[in-house]
């Protein structure tokens, strides 16, 4: 009897341990072979379903019905604009943490105005132009593709692609097996930096020996559709749209091919939807190229659309090429899934689709309905400023630079002067709110030394860094711009620019939909859950748990 049982225990125990072997294999498996994270720029939530009587099955609707869909997710940070919410999507964390706190900034330390991923150390590869000469260092933390790299010892591969270059390179990290981007002008390529490589590998090479941008630049913009069926879009012809360099108005058709030569050549195809056909081409030749998703480890890929911004900047949320644009682009989206699910298998990639920032509807256009908007002139608001400096401290010198909403102070005039600093940044903070367009004004000592838990002076917090940012913080009316009373911008903490689409898809992931309120940071690490490495070093956001299986 006492036989009989050992014997039952053992085969119990052996049945268990094979079970638990079994299920531990099975959750390996479980892991996506290739994660691709698609970023459109300048998408606005509501395009998702202003558009959606006319998207296909196959497209954003294939993801929003099959996918988990965050309907109320924000970006909670200022300023918005596309290298910061790139970095923040991948890193899960704020420019308070990661340091890119814009697209360009006036750098302090330099005495100048940097760009976020400019780096004279690398050399252009692909070409002989400056293009190249980038990197990420920068960005102070590290990115889910980083830390996925880190989880498995360095395999598997990173790539990042966007036509823009911080697009490409600021997500990819700085781990990346390549970051490709494209430069356009006479060159009319796509290249990466010494960074990554010393040479363009055989595919991109064929890709730009192709010339599939010619042929793209060959055929006019005109509608997919009937021009007459786009009823979600105000009238073609208005006084609200920019014009392409050589046209008489801004409205269907535009004449590609004899516009190309005075809108820069090869770079016009970035302002039109064209541009995010030619982006997805170059992505399945990486997927191709790349081997991507075929191997042991889990691959990730990075990409980004973003002819969406150019054309919502020159034409506005309001347009029928906006329209236009996003139609053409639900195509895209359908005819690269579909190529996901022959090249990977559709059970073995993850998808999280989201954008960088959204976009106000042009002032312009809302003065006329009679809805508040504002141009501010920034050249008489800094004569405003220091014209404070003046009649309070009896000095012009005081301010070394105004940009991005920020206000720079010379500190070693300040220091030479014998005036306090804090107390020239508080008298400027209370006088520079009198000025039209100015709605709120906030010093770094203040943001230092005060926490802000929600509403838009948080944004302003979470935005703000201690050691890059400016001495006073603006804030304008909502519904302001700087440029001129065509087309459109964004930046701002205010809901229009700040609610975007967040789907995830695919692998790992369940179907549904949620109203919460979640933040842009909360994408790093539920990627990082589902893939069971750490999220990034800096991370600040939480893990959406209802949208994981």
């Amino acid at each position: 009897m006492k036989k009989q049982i050992l014997i039952f225990t053992f085969c119990s125990l052996l049945f268990t341990g094979c079970k638990a072997q079994q299920i531990n294999q099975e959750l390996k498996q479980e892991k996506p072979k290739l994660v691709i994270g698609i970023v459109i720029d300048q998408m606005r939530y509501d395009y998702l379903t202003r558009f959606s009587d006319r998207y296909s099955d196959n497209g954003f609707k294939r993801l929003l019905n099959n996918g988990f869909s965050l309907e109320n997710a924000h970006y909670n940070y200022i300023p918005t604009y596309t290298a910061v919410g790139h970095t923040s999507i991948y890193t899960g964390t704020t420019p308070d943490n990661h340091g890119i706190i814009s697209n360009d900034w006036y750098d302090k330390f330099l005495k100048k105005s940097i760009y976020c991923v400019d780096d004279e150390n690398y050399k252009t590869i692909g070409n002989d132009s400056t293009a190249g000469k980038k990197s990420p260092a920068r960005l102070q933390t590290t990115t889910i593709t980083d830390q996925l790299h880190l989880a498995q010892n360095m395999k598997g591969k990173t790539i990042g692609i966007a036509l823009k270059d911080r697009s490409a390179i600021l997500p990819a990290g700085h781990t990346a097996n390549g970051a490709y981007w494209f430069d356009g002008g006479k060159n009319g390529q796509w290249v990466s930096s010494s960074f990554y490589m010393e040479n363009l590998p055989n595919w991109v090479l064929d890709f730009n020996k192709s010339a599939k941008a010619d042929t793209y630049l060959n055929m006019p913009w005109t509608t997919l559709y009937d021009i007459n069926s786009y009823t979600n879009s105000i009238a073609d012809e208005n006084i609200f749209e920019g014009k392409f360099t050589g046209e008489t108005t801004a409205s269907f058709p535009h004449d590609i091919p004899n516009l190309r030569a005075k809108n820069g050549d090869f770079d016009i195809i970035k302002e039109i939807p064209a541009g995010n056909s030619f982006t997805a081409d170059f992505i399945k030749a990486a997927i191709i190229g790349e081997n991507l998703g075929k191997g042991d480890y889990t691959d990730f890929l990075a990409v980004s659309f973003s002819s969406t911004d150019y054309v919502g900047h020159q034409f506005g949320p309001t347009s029928i090429e906006i329209e236009d644009t996003y139609l053409r682009m639900d195509k895209d989206l359908a005819d690269l899934l579909s190529f996901l699910d022959q090249q990977v298998g559709q059970d073995k990639y993850t998808v999280f689709l989201t954008a960088d920032h959204a976009a106000v509807d042009i002032p312009a256009y809302l003065q006329s309905i009679k809805i508040p908007a504002h141009y501010l002139n920034f050249s008489k608001f800094k004569l405003a400023a220091l014209e404070v400096t003046k009649k309070y401290f009896n000095s012009v010198e005081l301010i070394e630079n105004i940009s991005n909403y920020q206000i720079f102070l010379d500190k070693d005039k300040i220091e030479s002067l014998g005036l306090d600093k804090d107390k020239v940044a508080e008298r400027l903070a209370e006088e520079v709110i009198n000025f039209e367009g100015i709605y709120k004004a906030v010093t770094a000592k203040t943001l230092q030394t005060t926490r802000f838990n929600d509403g838009i002076l948080n944004s302003l917090q979470n935005g703000y860094n201690q050691k890059f940012s400016g001495d006073i913080m603006l804030i304008p009316y909502p519904a302001t711009l700087t440029g001129g009373r065509t087309g459109t911008s964004h930046g701002s903490g205010y809901s229009y620019d700040t609610h975007i689409p967040v789907i995830f898809y695919g692998n790992g992931i369940k179907k549904g939909v949620s109203k919460k309120k979640y933040e842009i940071i909360d994408i790093a690490p539920t990627i990082s859950n589902l893939l069971q490495i750490e999220a990034p070093n800096s991370s600040t956001g939480k893990i959406i748990d209802e949208a994981l299986k």
